[in-house]
């Protein structure tokens, strides 16, 4: 029976969760409490209509993701999720139940749970198929007080994407989170991740006076005040093109939504120009006539602010962004544009050198040093994003289960973070 501790101790200070095993986590109340975490969630799947297979893409250097048909269980935006798919569960079938051969008929991408037939095999193009299989998904599970001040888990609902933290009855006290990736092979199968929580939202810094927007977007903010239009662009990739997610949810559409609340006279029209999968150089060689040639599609839209948000610039090392970026401070102050640099998301870990989604407060990209570096040294504006993204552990949320997809699309609440770093740099008025 799970001991109740004193209500005093609701009143101090939260007392630090610890894992006590591979299911089972330590309140350390007094007296302790061990507490049984439910297993990961998995789910096996029988007679799944695949319909037809496409080709299987035997290039192993290719996106594990585009291979082939993903399997409907470890489906997630764009991209199927790694690790999620146990191989040796897979069964490809016809519907008289004649089980196909791997290698011969059929092969899969085992990380990826992507499937496609081979040639010469006996899956045709014509041919529908059924699956078996066996699958993990995420789940972020929540460590509280109750009211009572007795120590509980309650499970979150498990999901193959965008993971959401259980409801959180009043008066409980949030401690922990405790979130399972989905791998049900590779890196942590089956294993979780503590994540206490230290704090409740980003601890943003005082505002400095004059705000960075008086100093460095000083027309944009007059226009913000008076009411006279401020022609404003989004430039950027598929974060900014963002069509996996309705038009309000995106970080302009939050922005401009943000700003209008604070300055009740803005009169703000929105220009979008996201190409997915490119980058600031992919803009610069474009043709004349494309709808993505930066000269006629970002310097021709002749904006009053351009707000920049490239994470597919993150290949860039510091002397790369200043030999860069200068071009754009130059280009931008010539049609007398204010810019501000929207710093990047958090992707994919192991794509930003990381190996855990705790205890990675600061960004590790060089890109990410080179744009704060460009930024200070000439004055421009910068909304950094990424600082938000860092301490997301900190409130018990894997920034992963903000993803869409499973690599680098952030959802709403994503998003948000942009917005709220953009207007981190504008007055309370």
């Amino acid at each position: 029976m799970i001991a109740t501790l004193a209500l005093s101790a609701l009143l101090a200070a939260p007392p630090a969760v610890e894992t006590a095993g591979d299911l089972a986590v330590r309140v350390l109340a007094e007296p302790p409490v061990v507490l049984t975490v439910p297993p990961a969630t998995v789910i096996d799947v029988k007679d799944e209509k695949l319909g037809k297979l496409p080709p299987f893409n035997t290039d192993k250097n290719a996106g594990g993701w585009t291979r082939g048909k993903g399997l409907p269980g470890v489906a997630r935006q764009e991209t199927t999720s790694r690790f999620a798919l146990d191989p040796a569960s897979v069964r490809i079938k016809a519907a008289d139940g004649t089980v196909f051969v791997r290698g011969t008929d059929y092969d899969f991408d085992s990380e990826w749970g992507t499937v496609g037939r081979l040639p010469g095999g006996a899956i045709t193009a014509n041919t529908a198929v059924l699956a078996d299989y066996r699958h993990g998904q995420t789940r972020l599970d929540a460590v509280v007080l109750d009211a009572a001040g007795t120590p509980k888990i309650i499970a979150g609902p498990p999901s193959m994407t965008l993971a959401a933290m259980p409801a959180i009855p009043d008066g409980s006290k949030l401690l922990a989170t405790v979130w399972f990736n989905g791998h049900i092979v590779g890196p942590g199968a089956g294993a979780f991740m503590l994540l206490p929580v230290t704090e409740t939202a980003f601890p943003e810094p005082p505002q400095a006076r004059p705000t960075a927007a008086e100093k460095l977007l000083p027309k944009t903010l007059a226009k913000l005040r008076s009411g006279e239009k401020l022609r404003f662009l989004a430039w950027g990739d598929s974060v900014t093109a963002c069509g996996y997610i309705p038009n309000d949810q995106r970080w302009q559409a939050q922005f401009v939504a943000r700003l209008k609340e604070r300055f009740p006279k803005a009169n703000i029209e929105l220009i979008s120009n996201g190409w997915g999968g490119r980058n600031t150089d992919s803009f610069l060689h474009e043709p004349p006539g494309s709808q993505f040639n930066y000269a006629e599609t970002v310097l021709g839209a002749k904006p009053d602010l351009v707000v920049s948000e490239f994470v597919n610039d993150a290949w860039m090392d510091p002397p790369t962004v200043e030999q860069r970026y200068n071009r754009f401070l130059t280009d931008f102050n010539a049609i007398g544009a204010e810019w501000c640099i929207l710093g990047p998301h958090y992707v994919r870990p192991d794509w930003m050198g990381l190996t855990t989604e705790r205890d990675c407060d600061e960004d590790p990209r060089p890109y990410v040093k080179g744009i704060r570096a460009f930024a200070a040294k000439h004055n421009v504006a910068m909304a950094d994003t990424s600082a938000r993204w860092g301490r997301l552990w900190r409130q018990g949320i894997p920034y992963s289960s903000y993803f869409c997809n499973a690599i680098n699309h952030p959802d709403g609440r994503g998003m948000k973070l942009f917005a709220d770093a953009l207007m981190a740099l504008f007055p309370p008025e």
